[in-house]
């Protein structure tokens, strides 16, 4: 296995993303002792790295069901199959996470991502055990379950077979076409009210995605996936996610209605978020790709979250605060009333949970 080491700026030109890639740099994490920036010494004629390969590390974690009690969120429970985004999205929230294995939440996060081969294992075991008590699991909320290297490892669709094993409720948040992979899994689920699944789509545009998200799927893909779900008779929601002012916030309407036409039948939406290392992150994105719009996208930002970039309270982080987030959310629920997608869901099935089988089709004795 590779060392865990994070690759150096004078590897690429700053302010200049590889290709392929949306993080420009690679800035050290707010707990390493020492950070490497560059600089200009004079020499000439180097290479300058453009492509920077994908490196996967197996991890094997005792748990795989995380909990959380935040009053703002509608689960309690998530799993998450991979550290790390392929995705590379450059407003993702989740970047300053990867601090806590020593590497940068610039290009580490997207390149040197973490798989959970037993997560299925660990999930049978934890399932079964005599004080669990089962509630929707949320999967999606940190890294996406379906990003690229979930071709390859499959760690996403192992768990929906044990969920379905166990008649186990799951949501499903996504910018991965792939997840159309599992549908015969997912359609099972459905039939017994055990699944929702979403998609975010941040943007109609094919350029403006390219480089904002970099290896999701498009969004044409995205909503050619909905369509697909929903011809099954399978209930779609979307995520309007990130909403950045002065740069997709205009798409609003057109996205709702993009993906009503393509069968999605509730929305939802949240303004972007900058915690730690992802303040610099996108402002130095920004920079790179949008330098006109750069400091008017951060003064409509900030006005709208206080004047901070990141505004952690509860009930506050996801909307904003103020005149401007007041009027967004009034374009969202006009828009959303006007083209009835605010239905509601019944709740996802809990009765019809079973322990699940050991390996050697036994159940648990613990």
């Amino acid at each position: 296995m590779e060392q865990n080491k994070p690759f150096l700026f004078g590897q690429y030109d700053r302010g200049h993303a590889p290709n392929g890639r949306g993080a420009c740099s690679n800035t050290s994490g707010r707990f390493e002792p020492t950070r490497v920036e560059q600089f200009d010494d004079g020499w000439t004629g180097y290479e300058n790295a453009r492509q920077i390969n994908t490196s996967v590390f197996l991890e094997t974690p005792k748990h795989i069901i995380t909990k959380n009690t935040s009053p703002d969120i509608p689960f309690d429970r998530s799993i998450n199959a991979y550290r790390g985004c392929e995705h590379g999205c450059i407003y993702c929230f989740a970047r300053p996470s990867h601090a806590y294995m020593g590497l940068s939440p610039g290009l580490d996060f997207e390149t040197r991502l973490f798989a959970k081969p037993n997560a299925a294992e660990l999930l049978r075991n934890e399932l079964s055990k005599k004080t669990y008590s089962p509630a929707p699991i949320a999967m999606g909320t940190n890294t996406d379950p379906y990003q690229p290297i979930e071709k390859q490892y499959e760690i996403t669709r192992q768990i929906l077979e044990v969920l379905l094993e166990c008649k186990h409720p799951v949501t499903i948040l996504t910018k991965s076409a792939l997840m159309l992979r599992d549908m015969d899994i997912i359609k099972d689920m459905s039939k017994l009210n055990l699944i929702r699944v979403a998609f975010s789509v941040t943007t109609l545009d094919p350029k403006l995605s390219r480089v904002m998200e970099p290896r999701a799927s498009t969004p044409q893909k995205r909503l050619d996936a909905i369509r697909a779900f929903a011809g099954e008779g399978i209930p779609v929601s979307i995520m309007f996610a990130p909403v950045i002012p002065a740069l997709n916030d205009h798409e609003m309407e057109n996205i709702l209605i993009a993906c009503k036409k393509a069968g999605a039948l509730r929305a939802a939406f949240i303004l972007l978020r900058l915690p730690l290392e992802l303040h610099g992150l996108f402002e130095e994105w920004l920079e790179t790709h949008f330098p006109d719009r750069k400091k008017r996208v951060m003064n409509r930002l900030l006005a709208m979250r206080g004047g901070k970039a990141n505004d952690k309270r509860f009930g506050h982080r996801m909307k904003g605060v103020g005149v401007e987030a007041d009027l967004l959310k009034t374009r969202f629920y006009k828009i959303s009333n006007r083209l009835g997608m605010t239905t509601s869901f019944d709740k996802l099935e809990r009765g019809l949970f079973e322990k699940p089988l050991s390996i050697g089709g036994q159940f648990s004795l613990f």
